[in-house]
């Protein structure tokens, strides 16, 4: 069997093995998960009118488009600190040295996380997209090649952060450090434009939230759903995406060969 053979099949194990978990174990995926749909409810129906008076004019229709671009994109930053947990415990309970014992290919073991996770998110985006279909949000206007496009913007955005939660679970000494040290993936999306513009910001915080990788993301994924303009943000979410899932994937491989030795 080729090496590439090998991985393939390796990785299709360790994947159905996570899945597995997650099935058997759902209830941090739903903690992580019930973080942006309770945020959605408490944003539309709690400060609904008031957020809206400044963004829709006094349509709460209007707010609502606007929000759930960006609590998409936040679920997949709150999916992702499942993932650092979830690796942490592999490296710190043994099983991973265990692996390591077998003919595996190496490679395979943060690949099934990698790849499910990535799964996860795009369910927990669908479920938490259904939330906002049931309170008002339309997307009437997008094509199917804009749907396409914004389907390919959120797997790779899942994929990108979910290499950097890996390499933060590897970091990790338990599962408590690698949550903790994951939380800036649901911390950034507070400071960007998913819950305001960033022009309605203090000018010296500005830079800040517009150029941080979760704001052109949100900024492109409106775009592709609601028309509005996309401007520089497509090519900042793209180069975002793509630098960090080189830097997660370099960075995680580097510590896992690290540990292996």
């Amino acid at each position: 069997m080729s090496t590439f053979s090998l991985a393939v099949r390796d990785s299709s194990t360790m994947l159905r093995r996570n899945l597995l978990h997650a099935r058997r174990y759902p209830s941090l995926t739903l903690n992580l998960l019930l973080t942006p749909v309770m945020l959605l409810l408490l944003f539309v129906y709690v400060f609904g009118d008031t957020m809206s008076a400044g963004i829709g004019g006094g349509d709460r229709s209007a707010y609502v488009a606007y929000v759930v671009p960006g609590l998409v994109l936040m679920t997949i930053g709150s999916t992702t600190i499942g993932t650092a947990v979830s690796v942490s415990s592999d490296m710190t309970e043994g099983i991973v040295a265990r692996f390591r014992t077998m003919p595996i290919h190496r490679g395979s073991v943060i690949t099934g996380h990698v790849v499910g996770s990535v799964l996860q998110s795009v369910v927990s985006v669908v479920l938490v997209g259904a939330v906002g279909v049931a309170i008002g949000f339309r997307s009437t206007d997008a094509t199917a090649l804009e749907w396409l496009a914004a389907v390919a913007l959120v797997a790779l955005f899942a994929t990108a952060l979910t290499w950097i939660a890996v390499g933060m679970g590897l970091i990790s000494p338990n599962a408590e450090a690698a949550s903790n040290n994951a939380l800036p993936l649901i911390l950034l999306p507070l400071i960007s434009s998913t819950f305001v513009p960033v022009d309605a910001m203090p000018g010296w915080f500005q830079p800040v939230a517009e150029y941080q990788p979760f704001t052109p993301a949100i900024e492109t994924l409106r775009g592709l759903l609601l028309g509005t303009e996309i401007g520089h943000n497509g090519w900042l979410a793209l180069g975002w995406c793509l630098a960090l899932t080189v830097l997660g994937y370099l960075w995680s491989r580097s510590l896992f060969d690290r540990d292996a030795k």
